[in-house]
């Protein structure tokens, strides 16, 4: 009942906007306006002015021209007040009718919240001490046909946040400004990586082997060619490429797509940061890791020091090392170090409640442990490292035990945020490693890689010892801004499509 009195309540008030719409129209005023000459934002005028007093500012007699969107209205008679918003806050404006004439007076007492309009005027402060504009022209720019989210409740939809983003950036400041921020971060991350000599590239999007990292592909089709393509899952192997062909360190911030499910940490395209440097290996990725993140985030925050999600997080002191065979015994008592068979892997995995795949090894049972175990229980900063060689493809092998890998994870605030290895550079290695995936794929894993031979063909030309490093840009940011979910970061996550 309620729904359908909101609903006719709205209703009315756009056929009365249409109106007023209209009655500018009539008036000869354009509703929907046209270029408007504008001098400051509102920051810049609190940055100018804000210091200065009420008499100093009449001495100063300083002139502006500013527009916005009217998001708060009051006043009465021949008086008017307004708070315009734009891109970088508010600012108040002061109208009087004996100074703007009838006519102008009249355009904005019938103008309503959501409206954008231009104005110039003088730089004041009124008795309450509040820093304003004092208007001396009043534009009118655009006419809004439907009512802005109540001022008091917001827009408490959680759904209608997500799907009408341009309503949540006007209702909600701490959404505006998470998204913002996510720009500060990776504009940072850009700026220290170009400090290292980084080359920025772009690569391909339409993949013939979706390759590079374990994860289901989406898929679609080239008419011209009549092939299927798919969406990459990752930027690795065409990265590494350029490495085989000189480029001696290059990263790339793209867009990556995978077709799995949806919660807090996923969204089904992202945008992942992969760098690879020539000559490095893990131990240099570490130092590349911490400092790029101690980077970001004072540049974006000011301080290493966060909070996300209740819990203090300081990203000053080094990380944290651990491999992640010792990270589950410390949590379970169990040893994956020893020779444990796959057989006995899987009873572990049985009797601790772990659902099993059939194409599970020793060390996918290890892996499962620790996300179990382990994961959710690493607040501050931590590397993970010495993956099994199972879940781990394209890293190289540790020379002291070929079941484990030169690789890690890093978790903060309970959660993965970056991957890296020292990177697999012998093709003969590699080929074989691609042909355990594919045994995996034909026993059912459809997150295995296929055996991509030009990637192989390539590393047979030579690939220089590099060390590479994957971080989730959208999940850095969430960290950053103490988002709860991956969506309160992205501008538009993917939803299912709404019933009309």
């Amino acid at each position: 009942m309620s729904n359908k009195k909101d609903l006719n309540e709205i209703n009315d008030q756009i056929q009365v906007r249409r109106q007023k719409m209209q009655e500018l129209r009539d008036h000869g005023i354009d509703p929907f306006g046209s270029r408007f000459e504008r001098t400051d934002r509102a920051i810049d005028l609190h940055q100018k002015y804000q210091d200065k007093s009420k008499d100093d500012l009449e001495k100063l007699n300083a002139k502006t021209a500013i527009s916005g969107r009217i998001v708060a209205k009051r006043g009465k008679g021949k008086v008017g007040f307004a708070d315009l918003k734009d891109q970088t806050g508010r600012i108040q404006i002061y109208i009087r009718k004996d100074e703007v004439g009838s006519e102008q007076y009249q355009i904005f007492k019938k103008a309503d919240l959501g409206d954008f309009i231009g104005v110039n005027g003088e730089i004041m402060k009124t008795d309450m001490g509040e820093l304003s504009v004092r208007v001396e022209k009043l534009t009118f720019l655009s006419k809004a046909l439907r009512p802005l989210p109540d001022k008091h409740k917001g827009l408490t939809n959680i759904e209608q946040k997500y799907r009408q983003r341009y309503l949540d950036l006007i209702a909600n400041q701490d959404s505006f400004d998470r998204l913002l921020k996510r720009t500060k971060v990776i504009k940072a991350v850009r700026e220290y990586l170009d400090s290292l000599d980084f080359v920025e590239v772009e690569t391909s999007m339409l993949h013939s082997e979706a390759g590079g990292a374990s994860a289901r592909p989406f898929i679609t089709h080239h008419n011209a060619l009549d092939t299927d393509f798919y969406l990459r899952i990752a930027l690795e192997l065409q990265l590494k490429e350029l490495i085989i062909g000189g480029i001696d360190r290059v990263y790339e911030l793209g867009r990556v797509f995978r077709n799995e499910g949806i919660d807090t940490k996923h969204n089904p395209e992202f945008t992942m940061l992969e760098t690879y440097a020539a000559y490095w290996d893990l131990s240099d990725v570490m130092i590349e890791t911490e400092d790029l993140l101690r980077f970001v985030a004072k540049k974006v925050n000011n301080s290493t020091v966060l909070n996300f999600h209740g819990d203090q997080i300081d990203l000053g002191p080094k990380f944290k090392e651990i491999t992640m065979a010792q990270a589950v015994e410390d949590a379970t008592g169990i040893d994956f170090t020893k020779n444990i068979s796959d057989e006995e892997a899987l009873k572990l995995a049985h009797d601790h409640g772990i659902k099993t795949e059939n194409f599970w090894k020793t060390g996918h049972v290890l892996n499962a442990f620790f996300d179990k175990y382990v994961e959710s229980t690493l607040i501050q900063p931590t590397f993970v490292c010495a993956h099994p060689i199972e879940v781990s493809p394209l890293a190289k092998k540790d020379p002291k035990d070929p079941r484990f890998t030169l690789r890690f994870e890093l978790y903060v605030g309970g959660g993965e945020l970056a991957n890296a290895f020292t990177e697999l550079n012998d093709p003969i290695d590699q080929r074989e490693r691609f042909i355990e995936q594919a045994k995996e794929s034909a026993k059912g894993n459809d997150e295995a890689q296929n055996i991509d031979e030009n990637f192989v063909e390539a590393m047979e030309y030579g690939m220089p010892p590099t060390g590479g490093l994957g971080i989730g840009i959208d999940r850095l940011t969430m960290l950053m801004t103490d988002a709860p979910s991956i969506r309160d970061i992205l501008m538009f996550p993917t939803l299912k499509p709404e019933k009309k």
